[in-house]
This record gives C-alpha cells, sequence and structure tokens, in this order.
C-alpha cells in the first residue's frame, strides 16, 4: 500500500489572519483561497511540498454539527486544545526568534525534550496548537 499526508484540516476562526500566518510568518503558498456561503477555506502549504497541503477551514461549515457542539468547539479553539499540527525544521532556533518577533502566542521556547526532541509551541490566529520539531 502507497499512502502520503495530501490534505490535513485546521480550523480557522478569521481567514485573514490565518492567512497571513500561514503564508507571511510560516512563509507557506497559498494553492487555493475559495470562499462559499459566507465562509472561506484556504489551502496552503510548503513551496518544496506540492503534495501536502493544509486546508485552513470555517470550524462551523458542517451541517451536521448541533449547537452544543459548536460552542464546544469554539471553547477547545479558544483554549488551545482542538487541533495541533506538528512541523519541522532544520533551524528551530531561527524560526522560532522569526515568529517569536511577530504577534504569535509562544506556547513554549525551544527546548530539548527527554524523550529526545527539540522543539518548540506556538498558538496560530486560531488558537490552533503548532509544534515545531528540530530534524537535521
Amino acid at each position: 500500500m502507497d499512502l502520503t499526508i495530501y490534505t490535513t484540516f485546521l480550523p480557522h476562526t478569521d481567514p485573514d489572519a490565518s492567512l497571513a500566518f500561514y503564508r507571511d510568518v510560516l512563509g507557506f503558498e497559498v494553492r487555493t483561497d475559495v470562499g462559499y456561503g459566507g465562509m472561506r477555506w484556504i489551502t496552503v502549504g510548503p513551496e518544496n511540498q506540492p503534495g501536502t497541503s493544509i486546508c485552513l477551514c470555517p470550524p462551523h461549515a458542517d451541517p451536521g454539527i448541533t449547537e452544543d457542539e459548536r460552542r464546544t468547539i469554539a471553547e477547545m479553539m479558544a483554549k488551545g486544545t482542538y487541533a495541533t499540527l506538528v512541523l519541522a525544521t532544520k533551524d528551530i532556533d531561527g524560526l522560532f526568534d522569526r515568529l517569536q518577533a511577530t504577534e504569535a502566542e509562544v506556547i513554549q521556547e525551544p527546548t530539548d525534550q527527554p524523550y529526545g526532541v527539540r522543539d518548540c509551541a506556538f498558538r496560530d490566529p486560531a488558537g490552533n496548537h503548532i509544534r515545531i520539531n528540530q530534524v537535521s
């Protein structure tokens, strides 16, 4: 079986703020930007990885969720416990400095974890937990 990760979804609460974070701060390219019914889906990804994308989507777009579920999702997003994305870079300290110079909320500075990973963490404009691992 030959599987790859093609697209993952992250919720946004403000499409313009999310677009600015993923495009201007992280340097991802915009692949699509689609509006429908007052909502907006923005697909971004690393320039050198055309087969891997993140779709920034409205968390309330699914008509099958209830108002209670919408409220729970909004509460979890506000606390940063609804969605997590793990990225990787060869220069975690340089990327951390670049992110810290923006309005991105720092959760954890670069740290050597006892389980063998050096990483840091931020929250994106919607509150999503973004972890960044150091790779060789």
